[in-house]
């Protein structure tokens, strides 16, 4: 998918949010957006997702399994969280067996599994966060756009949609994300950019050639404070570090007691 030369105001005469932006989401990469308050994170990312257009420039190769996930779920429904959900699997084309099972598989994923039956004007906002995230989740979204979605859920279902991110990934799917979080998936990301002036513009990653680490820690055991990490799918973690730095790393983590296991290591273009 690909945005080029777009461009977004606020208002047919209102000024511009957004210009002359361009970015590539190539199937299976994490971008990371960020930026100053009102600086447009949230127009460039409903531009992304399709539910604005841009009012100049296009955007080409949307996949038709595009989700959106916003930092405020309209909860005031008449529908329970099931039902709800169910629905948008039907909209999706999964069949009414199908979207059941999809929509109990995630809301348990989600520690949400006992709201089923709740109204959704009746849950709180973490719950409704989760039905909001579960929502986006039921069709394996090709294109994944998430604007803040970790917000008000707990620490379960925070670390559950840092592992739904990097299942869609590893699946080829794309995901681009904002978070006010700078430790939100960190060093996982493919790319990173910045909004300025209604500009988009490459974050440098860290100098020189990287390393990203597999690794598998005892149960109940954590990193090393200044390391950071995200889950990685069928267990463990991803640590990316500077190449010059990973023998150091990886020392560390193996002479560790009880040790940690490696599963892989791979150098970063």
């Amino acid at each position: 998918m690909n945005l080029t030369g777009v461009g977004r105001r606020y208002g047919r005469r209102g000024p511009w949010v957004l210009r002359g932006v361009s970015l590539e989401l190539p199937p299976g990469t994490l971008v990371r957006i960020e930026g100053g308050n009102g600086g447009g994170k949230s127009t460039l990312l409903r531009l992304v997702a399709g539910i604005d257009t841009p009012t100049e420039g296009r955007v080409d190769g949307r996949p038709r399994r595009t989700a959106y996930v916003p930092e405020r779920f309209p909860a005031a429904l008449p529908l329970t969280a099931a039902s709800y959900l169910t629905h948008l699997g039907r909209v999706h084309g999964l069949g009414r067996a199908g979207a059941a099972r999809r929509v109990a598989h995630w809301l348990e994923r989600f520690g949400a599994a006992g709201h089923a039956r709740t109204p959704m004007a009746e849950l709180s906002k973490g719950t409704s966060q989760k039905v909001a995230v579960a929502q986006a989740l039921l069709a394996e979204p090709e294109l994944l756009v998430l604007d803040e979605a970790w917000t008000g859920l707990d620490a379960a279902a925070r670390a559950e949609l840092d592992l739904a991110v990097a299942e869609r990934t590893a699946a080829k799917g794309a995901v681009v994300f904002v978070d006010h979080d700078p430790r939100r998936l960190a060093g996982a990301a493919d790319a990173h950019h910045r909004l300025e002036g209604g500009a988009l513009v490459p974050v440098s990653a860290a100098a020189g050639p990287r390393v990203r680490i597999h690794a598998v820690g005892p149960p109940g055991r954590a990193l090393p404070p200044d390391l950071a990490a995200s889950p990685a799918v069928g267990g463990g973690v991803l640590l990316t570090v500077e190449a010059e730095r990973s023998d150091a790393v990886l020392r560390d983590l193996l002479t560790a007691r009880p040790p940690w296991h490696i599963r892989a290591v791979e150098e970063l273009p």
